[in-house]
């Protein structure tokens, strides 16, 4: 924790943590002109942009607010990389979305929706090799998941899921998109840190909290 706050220690890992995020951002405009359906936070939080007339990145900032404070009363601390991704991605989307085309033709949706999946899962792991806090959406699994003793996997599910309830009721695009960001980023988050954490440092990280747990394998 202490560390995640010590410019001195996370000065070499913020370039990793501020183009990752970056990145992740883009990807998130790409699968919304892609028009083919958004992860579960994504589309929540295109659902409240048209309900209110914002712009879905500043959802996006704005909802992490309220997010964040959940964490304290689960036991859950941030890092500068925590305040950082509930800043940088919203602004990012924003601006890609300024200047990404919508796609009309199916093959161009495809194409899009497919370069947003792997545009978010790059960034995933770079943001992530940068071990500088989780992003506030993650924060609140793990968080559920030590207050309530879920496993990861149920606290995911559970979370995701009435999110993205919440997001298509509001009108967020729910559609392939969501299948295969559902399907595709996991592998591609993993894939990616195996390449931005190559003496896997976070991973074991995360091992032995979770083994430490008794959550290896959820």
């Amino acid at each position: 924790m202490r560390e995640r706050f010590d410019l001195r220690a996370a000065l070499p890992r913020l370039p990793s943590l501020l183009v990752g995020l970056v990145l992740f951002g883009i990807g998130i405009a790409l699968m919304v002109v892609a028009g083919l359906g958004l992860g579960p936070w994504e589309a929540l939080n295109q659902g409240i942009a048209r309900q209110t007339g914002a712009a879905i990145g500043t959802v996006s900032i704005l909802l992490g607010i309220p997010i964040l404070a959940l964490w304290w009363p689960l036991g859950e601390r941030p890092g500068i990389g925590t305040v950082i991704n509930v800043v940088l991605i919203g602004i990012s989307t924003n601006v890609a979305l300024s200047v990404l085309p919508t796609a009309t033709e199916p093959a161009g949706q495809v194409l899009l929706m497919l370069a947003g999946v792997v545009t978010v899962g790059l960034g995933s792991g770079l943001y992530l090799a940068a071990d500088l806090g989780p992003g506030p959406r993650d924060g609140l699994m793990t968080g559920v998941h030590h207050r309530f003793g879920w496993s990861i996997r149920r606290s995911r599910t559970v979370i995701e899921l009435t999110v993205l309830g919440l997001g298509w009721a509001l009108g967020g695009t729910v559609g392939i998109g969501t299948v295969v960001f559902a399907l595709g980023i996991g592998p591609l988050v993993q894939a990616f840190l195996g390449v931005f954490d190559r003496d896997g440092r976070v991973s074991r990280g995360r091992r032995a909290r979770l083994e430490a747990e008794g959550a290896v394998g959820e």
